[in-house]
């Protein structure tokens, strides 16, 4: 049997390698780094097998106190794809990337929401916290104040220039950087997600669109049940206190008022004088529940019920989820939120 020629064999060869070798490279997963757990939850479940993901601020980490390591530096680097919060939320973002020199995609995942601002501190007075929730969205005008450009090399975006303490710790500024805790806001961060892995990975487009799909489909519905539920309290007993103000776009979304003895950062510290004054407004409002929160200190919480004797309700989910549990994904998080808020608010007084 005559035999073939060195010539066709050693293509035959070559070929037969680079198929193996487009192969393998098929099947590297992108490697996405997210700035917190939340996004990294919402990454994977839309990016499927796809994608690897690493989360900076893991779970139960507190993304106002984060400080970044070397190590973090390094993943960036590594990466294909980042994925940030936006709204001034990771104040150390920008200078982490720039050490890491990562010069990819950085996209914003709550690009396009109507934001909300924040009014300040807690000792507003009988107005109290966000008491908008019969208002639904706030409006911020045709911007939608992302001050998000493209997707490309988006070192710029709103975390840069804004106001560090002499500690370095970041402040927020006028704007809520808690979308996330209002599911359409959700909804919207998915598809910002997933259009950034079709972008960067259309091969696995379809997979990704089904994904999201999926996924938004159980956001609209858990949306719907959380109106129907909350809805359904009378709106005197929808007065919740937490630990920090993390729920604005929540109260704003399914209409509670809200009142917390620090701001929308963790690391901010009320005095004596506002916690007294918020004992006050607490005890007039007759508040049905206090409630901590899984990455933050309860100290504050415990300490006003005890001056106040309202109960603590239960421990909400609010920057970060848990390692395990109910807690460890976004929309266990939303359903246990839901849960623990409507079984306080509707126990009975004794």
């Amino acid at each position: 049997m005559p035999q073939a020629p060195l010539r066709t064999l050693l293509i035959g060869a070559l070929g037969a390698t680079a198929l193996t070798a487009t192969h393998a490279y098929a099947q590297d997963p992108l490697k996405v780094v997210t700035s917190f757990s939340i996004l990294d939850d919402m990454v994977e479940i839309i990016g499927g097998d796809h994608v690897s993901v690493d989360s900076l601020v893991g779970p139960d980490g507190d993304v106002h106190a984060f400080s970044p390591k070397p190590a973090d530096a390094q993943s960036l680097a590594d990466a294909d794809l980042v994925v940030i919060n936006g709204l001034q939320l990771e104040g150390w973002m920008t200078r982490l990337i720039d050490a890491s020199g990562y010069d990819g995609d950085v996209v914003v995942a709550s690009d396009g929401i109507k934001t909300r601002p924040f009014d300040g501190h807690h000792d507003e007075g009988e107005e109290g916290h966000h008491d908008e929730g019969e208002e639904g969205h706030h409006d911020e005008g045709e911007e939608g104040h992302h001050e998000h450009e493209d997707h490309d090399h988006d070192h710029g975006h709103d975390e840069d220039g804004h106001d560090h303490d002499e500690d370095g710790h970041h402040h927020h500024g006028d704007t809520d950087p808690h979308a996330w805790q209002d599911l359409e806001n959700g909804e919207q961060y998915a598809r910002n997600i997933r259009d950034a892995l079709i972008e960067v990975d259309p091969d696995n487009a379809d997979d990704y669109r089904a994904n999201a799909e999926q996924y938004l489909d159980q956001m609209a519905a858990l949306d719907e049940e959380t109106h129907e539920r909350l809805s359904a309290i009378p709106a005197s007993d929808r007065l919740i206190i937490t630990t920090h103000d993390a729920f604005g776009y929540f109260g704003d979304a399914y209409g509670l008022k809200l009142l917390s003895p620090v701001g929308v950062n963790t690391l901010d510290e009320p005095s004596a004088s506002d916690m007294a004054a918020l004992a006050k407004q607490i005890e007039s409002s007759h508040a049905k529940a206090l409630f901590l929160e899984n990455m933050s200190n309860p100290a504050l919480i415990d300490q006003l019920h005890e001056e106040t004797g309202v109960v603590i309700g239960g421990t909400l989910y609010a920057d970060a989820l848990t390692p395990d549990g109910e807690g460890s994904t976004y929309l266990g998080m939303f359903q246990h939120n839901v849960d623990t808020l409507v079984d306080a608010l509707t126990a009975q007084d004794d």
